[in-house]
């Protein structure tokens, strides 16, 4: 009886490892460089790949190094995989190609053994390739010992470095090669040589599915495949988009465009609903924040013809991202991404993920879209989050209201009389037709402000009753400005959130808001134009720290740049010690007394 040959497993990213140029995929442009140096002959003595992972610079490195030696190339420039050395390269016999890994052989001596095999010339074919993968992990002495070989290696020896962090690599060693750098492969490309492994496999996909599997990849191929592999052993050859969205842990689109369809409506309950769901499904809130920003960014390249392009997602949804685009203006895309990246930035340190998150949502809810003509459904105004007082409390304080209504310059001062007896009716009071209304500015909507009227309520005219149900149904708060003391507390803390930025955290410790006669402007003098284009640089993220600590989101910083005069003198230890001794007579005396001083 025959027993059954079991073929080893091999995983699609070994498998379908491009052996030709044609086959590497998302690499067109510089495939057709190395192709072209290859038929006119003009081959450097060194080449450098460089690029993210899984896009394939090694694979380039060993296709170049097969192709240079094939005996009988094709007319497209490809390797005749016929010829012997052909043969014994894909055979792994061969000993004109030579593979070093420097993250594990990155010392000095390793390099003298590679330059001793350079003195070999090559058995079969014109060259001999050394191929030094994740060069940037080379020790300095050992780039120092390299440097002298790559320069002039003899003239059958040629050098390909791969590695993915170039600015590592020492600019003597860059000066040397020929640099080639290898770009993110995209979600399209991915996603269609996907479908082409999955029927080379027999294996069932959808193109939905394909897609979310090249947008967890990332532009690494080699991720892709790897990701493909696992997706399709879970779904047991059946690749759906539920399958794929259960083993990535991603969220799925629909809930992204609804939420977006909440934002333009303002509709806060919606808003919060969705996220409640993608909370209960598992997934992390930091994860929907970063999703919803790479949604709103795609909305933003999908409403300009010119930036289509840009648009990295399947065919099945760029038209729903060009509808929902359409209904969108550019300058709400804007303050949306704002409020997305400000999210973000606060979400590590916050110790209320969920109210952060919650709060940026309304915030979203409540940008005014030209487009969108529908009236808020949810909270009405922001900040801040308050509701109106009922009607039952608020009309005793609209009943006496006419009682203390200032009495115009021109009309004489009438004698205070008790109160229940000068309460008169709501008609005796009515302004006339021919008072004058007070002239108000326009109002100027900015993002997460709104402005309001200093008159009181006793000033403003009579409303008719449509006006009046608006007014109560949508109340306008308060802005009041800061305390200096608050300010100060939450000026020194945006210190503490970034300690990372030790430029912007010097210029916070050294100085402190001072108030201005704007009662909403104060003022921050910094010691050098250094610390102010810093403080500038942040001043977004600032103002946005700020406002929410103080309440105030009529608050301005003005940054400028202290005379010499006012700078504080920095002292060195010894004067710093004299002064202590001179400004604390108990030091000076416990000084005297033990007959001792300081030694520095």
């Amino acid at each position: 009886m025959s027993e059954t040959v079991v073929k080893p497993y091999i995983v699609s990213a070994r498998k379908y490892r491009p052996d030709t140029f044609r086959s590497v995929v998302g690499q067109k442009a510089l495939t057709t460089t190395l192709k072209n140096a290859i038929d006119t002959g003009r081959l450097a003595q060194a080449y450098l790949f460089c690029g993210p992972r899984g896009v394939g610079k090694t694979s380039c490195a060993r296709i170049f190094a097969k192709t240079i030696n094939c005996l009988h190339p094709t007319p497209e420039g490809e390797a005749c995989n016929e010829c012997e050395s052909c043969r014994s390269f894909n055979e792994g016999r061969s000993i004109n190609v030579v593979e070093l890994d420097a993250a594990s052989n990155n010392s000095v001596d390793n390099i003298r053994a590679l330059t001793d095999q350079v003195q070999v010339p090559p058995q079969i074919g014109k060259y001999r390739v050394f191929i030094i993968d994740e060069v940037h992990m080379l020790s300095t002495s050992a780039f120092n010992a390299f440097l002298k070989t790559l320069e002039e290696p003899p003239s059958y020896v040629i050098f390909i470095l791969a590695t993915t962090e170039k600015h590592k690599v020492i600019p003597t060693i860059l000066s040397r090669c020929q640099i080639y750098d290898f770009s993110r492969i995209t979600e399209h490309d991915i996603a269609e040589h996907l479908g082409y492994v999955a029927q080379q496999e027999g294996i069932s996909a959808e193109p939905s599915a394909l897609n979310l599997i090249a947008r967890k990849a990332d532009g690494a191929m080699r991720d892709a495949l790897s990701i493909f592999d696992q997706v399709s052993a879970s779904s047991q050859g059946n690749i759906t988009y539920n399958s794929a969205l259960a083993n990535l842990g991603l969220i799925e689109y629909d809930t992204y465009f609804s939420l977006v369809d909440a934002f333009l409506k303002g509709d806060v309950p919606e808003a919060l609903l969705l996220y409640k769901k993608v909370r209960d499904t598992g997934f992390d809130s930091l994860n929907m924040v970063s999703g919803l920003g790479a949604h709103l960014r795609n909305l933003l390249v999908a409403a300009d013809p010119r930036t289509i392009p840009l648009l990295e997602v399947g065919d099945d949804l760029a038209p729903r991202y060009k509808e929902q685009a359409a209904r969108i203006k550019p300058q709400w895309a804007y303050q949306a991404m704002e409020i997305i990246n400000a999210c973000e930035v606060e979400y590590r340190v916050t110790s209320s993920r969920q109210f952060l998150v919650e709060l940026s949502l309304i915030r979203l809810c409540q940008i005014v879209n030209p487009k969108s003509a529908a009236k808020p459904a949810g909270i009405s105004s922001l900040p801040p989050l308050r509701q109106p007082a009922p009607a039952s409390q608020q009309a005793p304080q609209s009943t006496a209201a006419p009682a203390a209504a200032p009495t115009p310059p021109s009309a004489p001062q009438a004698p205070q009389q008790p109160q229940a007896a000068a309460s008169p009716a709501p008609e005796q009071v009515r302004p006339t037709a021919a008072a004058p209304a007070p002239s108000a500015r326009p109002a100027v909507n900015r993002p997460g402000t709104i402005r309001i009227s200093h008159r009181t309520r006793q000033e403003a005219p009579e409303q008719s009753p449509a006006q009046n149900s608006a007014a109560t149904a949508a109340p306008a708060p308060s802005d009041s400005p800061p305390t200096i003391e608050k300010l100060a507390e939450a000026w020194k803390g945006y210190g503490l959130i970034h300690p990372e930025k030790h430029l912007l955290l010097t210029a916070i410790r050294t100085s402190e808001p001072t108030p201005t006669p704007d009662p909403f402007t104060f003022a921050v003098k910094v010691d050098n134009p250094s610390q102010q284009q810093e403080v500038e640089n942040n001043m977004q993220s600032l103002m946005e720290h700020l406002r929410s600590a103080t309440g105030c989101q009529s608050l301005k910083i003005a940054i400028e740049v202290a005379p010499r005069s006012e700078r504080p003198k920095v002292l060195t230890n010894r004067e710093f010690l004299n002064k202590l001794i001179q400004d604390s007579p108990i030091i000076a005396e416990m000084l005297t007394d033990l007959e001792a001083e300081f030694i520095m």
